[in-house]
């Protein structure tokens, strides 16, 4: 075995062998991969094999597109068959709501390429005789889709790799890893030591044991997953001898299961209900190429759904039931990426969907380790998408909880259960007496909307029960007064000798004087955004940076990169440590005036003002800003004050009818201005100039920050896209984001984000379409669930356009 390497890939299955081809594809030929057995030894072996490319985040399907596309590619170059069958596949849906799903999941497609077509139950039918056609409504046909041979696929990527140059080492396991002074890495195996400048973890079933070696609990659990495969049906021999194809993959999610042909029977898995987590707490070294006990009896109520379904299966002989571990994070998604705080320790595990995935997962793990970036957007897959609150306890819930849902439908307003009420702030008590009805946000209860009593989220692709009461929230706050908690929002401190420089080669925007509040975007080195924040200077070398709650992990991971080596910036995430209130509306200001001596007037406290001050009794950090897009303060305030300032802030509001709002209604009030938010219109896909943040990227500022030249030719050619808004011509649904944008019949564009614009009265869109026709009038629509719907060109705020409201 070698003594030394540029990377040691941990782990033989399917991604393991992927990343470690992508790795020599993309020129670092001297990497080595460890396994302790036989390649596939783990989940890999006994998978079903299937894949597809469709996926419900667009930016996945990508991923996956691109996986299905490689399989040919290495087959050839590796000469290995991967026992590839192009079948095509239906997903089907028993009822109306199911259906409006798989409209969504078409549209979201279409500016991917997929070419995916709706179907009648009949016309699914003679593409599939198996299935009942009375027991649907539609399906979604998608002619990439099929199956492959776990063990040939996988050896097809180890033998390329091995042609590239990389060495494989089986019966060789990793005992421990220590970390270097100079940040390489000690890999300790049964076989002796090798030092390697990289780890890559892709433990697959002992991902968190691997994670362990250096202190990490990584959220992830292996589920125990039954298949079970039919004797010969005549069924199937028929149809193959008839048509010379195989019978096609579906996927049955209102029965909860999946099936395709396996030789001349049929293979029919599923997800359940009973579902059982495998070892929780440890996995044992000692397994491998072995199987769990049947336990059919358990996934028996889906199995019967199926039979109606399918109803060839009741005169089936089953001929062997599967039964082992697949590992899952809470979502469902990979953990993939850099691990915040440790120098080149990588993830690429958890990758349930190995087959439709794996492929993607390499490339994406290769980019950022040669290349420093992805080349995509993965924030679905990153590892840092999780902190602290991700424990073991909270990952088994949620586990058990995606597995028991992976073929339900999620609705745009639905909040999922497991794993909650975890994290809370002193005043959610309170808030939920009120009505609040939370939704869980980076492990935080945050309030969406206040119900009348006996009131709860309805479920719906529609809009539902909360649309009134949404409603008057953002309506009291435009005509009155509104008070919303804001302790969602990242919260950092940046402080020290060396913090305005940092800060200024961090961010686009130039540093505002004390007292001043800006908005900062952040690139990468490429111009691509990574951030976007509010920046306050509270003193010499004293900043507060406001940002995204859900990416607290993902920011502090590339802050900490960035940070000087000699001490003189001291950044810390505050998180719950600091708790926020908003206030917002015209008489928002004579609300706060009345509770502080301080004066509140436009000429002492203009916008974009940031003071400390007390607020009744209670000290807090005050500045003049409102995501509301109206007249607005945020209150910035330690825990043990927050109770305090809730009540004061409800009791003095009473005068002018102070109303809670929640986040669905300031997601209606953001759209009245098209702003933007993290995760959607900004991400790290698009320019500055691109997403409409141009004007806060200060080219001429004397610092060289990050992505600076990348900005700068930006605006000199343009970049490709521009963020716009639509209104919509919507009856009784509004866009969600993903949905395609067409211009003159075409697809043109997606949707970032949108929804109903209560305050204004119309339904709203934002998204990105090419900056050649950016500002045509006419010729716009929008796909939403099935139909196409004309939209308008929106040029300017609905709301306050020239922002005379939050300024004055």
């Amino acid at each position: 075995m070698k003594s030394h390497t540029k990377v040691v890939v941990i782990g033989g299955g399917v991604v393991g062998c992927s990343v470690l081809y992508h790795l020599t594809k993309f020129g670092w030929t001297d990497v080595v991969l460890l396994e302790r057995s036989e390649l596939t030894s783990g989940s890999t072996w006994h998978a079903a094999g299937g894949m597809h490319t469709i996926n419900g985040d667009p930016n996945v399907a990508k991923l996956q597109k691109y996986t299905v596309e490689l399989y040919k590619e290495i087959q050839e170059y590796s000469g290995q068959d991967v026992g590839l069958h192009m079948t095509s596949g239906l997903m089907l849906a028993a009822t109306p709501q199911r259906f409006d799903w798989l409209k969504s999941i078409l549209a979201k497609g279409r500016y991917n390429g997929l070419e995916a077509t709706l179907l009648t139950p009949k016309e699914a039918h003679d593409m599939m005789p198996l299935l009942d056609p009375d027991q649907f409504v539609g399906a979604l046909y998608d002619p990439v889709e099929g199956h492959l041979d776990p063990y040939g696929t996988t050896h097809a990527y180890a033998k390329s790799a091995k042609k590239n140059g990389a060495d494989i080492y089986l019966h060789t396991k990793v005992e421990d890893l220590v970390q270097r002074e100079d940040g390489s890495w000690r890999v300790i195996t049964n076989q002796g030591d090798i030092i390697a400048e990289h780890v890559v973890n892709c433990g697959g079933l002992w991902a968190r044991e691997v994670g362990r070696m250096v202190g990490l609990e990584l959220p992830v659990l292996a589920m125990e997953h039954m298949y079970l495969i039919t004797e010969d049906m005549k069924e199937v021999t028929d149809f193959n001898a008839a048509t010379g194809k195989e019978l096609m993959h579906c996927v049955d999610f209102d029965g909860e299961i999946y099936l395709r042909q396996e030789r001349h029977g049929m293979l029919m898995g599923t997800y359940e209900k009973a579902c059982r987590p495998w070892s929780p707490l440890n996995t044992p070294w000692d397994f491998g190429h072995e199987l769990l006990a049947e336990d059919i009896e358990r996934i028996t109520p889906e199995l019967e759904v199926g039979f109606r379904h399918f109803p060839a299966f009741n005169n089936a002989g089953i001929k062997k039931i599967i039964n082992g571990p697949f590992t899952f994070s809470p979502d469902g998604n990979p953990l993939v990426g850099p691990v915040r705080g440790m120098t080149n320790y990588w993830s690429a595990c958890a990758v349930m969907a190995g087959f439709s995935q794996g492929g993607g997962v390499g490339l994406a793990l290769a980019n950022w380790m040669i290349y420093g970036d992805p080349g995509f957007d993965v924030f679905a897959m990153d590892v840092s998408r999780y902190g602290d609150f991700a424990t073991l306890c909270y990952t088994n819930a949620k586990v058990r909880e995606n597995y028991q849902r992976r073929f339900s439908i999620r609705y745009p307003n639905e909040e999922l259960p497991a794993g909650r009420p975890l994290m809370t702030t002193p005043i959610y008590d309170k808030l939920k007496a009120a009505g609040g009805v939370f939704g869980a946000s980076y492990g935080l209860e945050q309030a969406l909307w206040f119900a009348p009593k006996g009131e709860e989220d309805k479920f719906s692709w529609r809009r539902s029960n909360d649309f009134d009461v949404v409603g008057a929230e953002a309506k009291a706050v435009r005509d009155s007064l509104g008070l919303m908690e804001t302790s969602g929002f990242a919260k950092y401190t940046v402080k020290g000798p060396g913090a305005e420089a940092w800060l200024d080669r961090l961010l686009t925007c130039r540093i505002p004087a004390i007292g001043r509040m800006t908005l900062a975007p952040m690139l990468k080195h490429d111009g691509k955004l990574i951030g976007d924040f509010t920046l306050a200077k509270l003193g010499e070398g004293d900043f507060l940076l406001i940002g995204s709650g859900i990416a607290e992990s993902y920011h502090m991971r590339w802050f900490e990169d960035q940070l000087p080596k000699d001490g003189s910036v001291v950044l810390t995430a505050l998180g719950l440590s600091l708790l926020g209130l908003s206030v917002a509306g015209p008489n928002a200001r004579k609300l706060l005036q009345k509770l502080t001596h301080h004066d509140l007037s436009d000429e002492a406290f203009p916008f974009m003002q940031i003071r400390r001050m007390d607020i009744g009794m209670a000290p807090a950090i005050v500045g003049r800003v409102s995501y509301t897009g109206d007249l607005g303060f945020e209150l910035w305030m330690k825990p043990e004050y927050q109770n305090y300032l809730f009540d004061l802030l409800m009791e003095a509001g009473s005068e002018f009818d102070i109303k809670l709002f929640g986040l669905r209604a300031l997601n209606a009030l953001r759209l009245d201005k098209s702003y933007g938010s993290w995760s959607r219109e900004f991400r790290p896909l698009y320019g500055p100039l691109e997403a409409g943040l141009g004007r806060f990227v200060a080219l001429s500022k004397q610092a060289d920050f990050i992505g600076k030249e990348a900005a700068a030719k930006e605006k000199v050619e343009g970049g490709t896209m521009r963020l716009k808004t639509f209104i919509l011509s919507a009856d009784d649904a509004d866009v969600i984001g993903d949905e395609p944008i067409y211009h003159k019949g075409a697809v043109r564009g997606w949707v970032t984000s949108g929804g109903y614009a209560h305050a204004s009265g119309v339904s709203v869109a934002i998204g990105y379409v090419p900056k050649e026709i950016a500002d045509e009038v006419d010729g716009w629509s929008i796909e939403l669930l099935g139909e196409m719907l004309p939209a308008s060109l929106q040029p300017q705020a609905l709301f306050d356009a020239n922002g005379s409201r939050m300024r004055s």
